[in-house]
Order: C-alpha cells, then structure tokens, then sequence
C-alpha cells in the first residue's frame, strides 16, 4: 500500500532512479541529462516540495513529484510540478495519489494556481488523470517538445485553482 509523504534523503536514490528512468525515456520531462547522486540531494533539496510514493511492505518508493514556484514576483503564486512513477508500477493510481497530494502541500504552501508548462500530447494518461481531477487545458503548443529521435511533439499547458 503507498503512502504519498515528504521525502526524506533515505528516499533520493529511489527518486533518482525513478526520476532518471523518465529522463531518459525522452518522451515527458524536458530535462537531457540524468541526476547523479550529488545533483540529485541538491535538486530535490531545492525544490519547495518533494513528495514520495513509499511501499510500506516493501520499503521502496514507487513514485515522486517535485513542486516549485512556476515564476518569480507577481507571479510566484503560481507553482509548477513534474510527477514520476516507476514503470513497473504504474496502471496502479499512485499518479493520481501523487496529484492530489501535490495540489495539498501547494495550498499550504500559498500558491494559488498549479500549472503545467509542458503536457506532452502522447502522454495520455496523464492528460485523462488532469482532465478527472479538474485541470483545465490551455491550448495546445505545436510542436514545444522535442522527442529523442529529433522529432517533435505538441504540448498542452493546464492549470487549476487551489
């Protein structure tokens, strides 16, 4: 059974591995370059919030999300959120565990809207999760991903409300 809670720096080699997995996959992180270990303690540690997916039973993080300001100044009420799910875990719903306790930790936060700069068309399980939790869909953005075989893919910005 996973429990979605703060990350705790036993957890970062998990979320890296997890985090890496979707790097290199290429097709919804825009980030190219995979964290080490190092990169990993610091970019988890700067963001405003990290969330994990912990198994009890196994002892093992299953998924994570990061949760940042979107923007600075009269825009830093608005955060920003990247989410992971191990593959050989996903179909089972902690993406959606993972959402809503991102959506949480963002209002006690003070932010005031959550958005997704870059929904990658194909990623459809992700855009039928944001469209069941009340997310509301941008528009779409030709051709703004770039996917490892050189070829790009249209993206679709969301936001909702907290």
């Amino acid at each position: 059974m996973d429990i979605i809670r703060k990350y705790t720096e036993n957890d970062v080699e998990m979320m890296k591995d997890i985090w890496n997995e979707v790097v290199r996959s290429g097709i919804a992180f825009p980030q190219e370059n995979e964290l080490d270990t190092d990169s990993a303690k610091d970019f988890f540690a700067e963001q405003s919030y990290c969330g994990a997916a912990f198994d009890s039973e196994s002892g093992r993080v299953t998924g994570m999300y990061i949760l940042h300001p979107n923007n600075v100044g009269r825009c830093g009420h608005i955060c920003n959120a990247s989410y992971a799910v191990a593959s050989d875990m996903r179909g089972k719903h902690i993406g959606e565990k993972l959402v809503k306790d991102c959506i949480v930790q963002a209002e006690k936060l003070g932010f005031k809207i959550l958005q997704f700069n870059a929904v990658v068309a194909s990623n459809s399980a992700a855009l039928l999760l944001y469209e069941k939790l009340g997310f509301t869909r941008l528009g779409i953005i030709p051709h703004g991903f770039r996917l490892p075989n050189g070829e790009y893919e249209d993206i679709i910005p969301h936001y909702i409300n907290l």
